[in-house]
């Protein structure tokens, strides 16, 4: 499912990212990559803050749909 579907709080695993090459690179900057741990902390007006590798990260509604835990 879409790291956008996770309720706030719970942890999930990232099993893929999908979306261009440009998109998928952006997000491994970030942290985003297969294995890793993530859990939202909260949503905004459908932006998601998110902790990743013990750090935290806003991110777009649309990049959240690319990401599937």
């Amino acid at each position: 499912m879409p790291l956008y579907m996770i309720t706030p709080g719970s942890c999930y695993r990232i099993q893929k990212v999908t979306g261009k090459t440009e998109i998928k690179q952006f997000l491994e900057k970030l942290g985003f990559v297969p294995g890793e741990t993530v859990s939202v902390v909260c949503e905004n007006f459908g932006n998601l803050i998110v902790n990743i590798k013990e750090s935290r990260v806003a991110i777009s509604r649309e990049m959240a749909l690319k990401i599937v835990v």
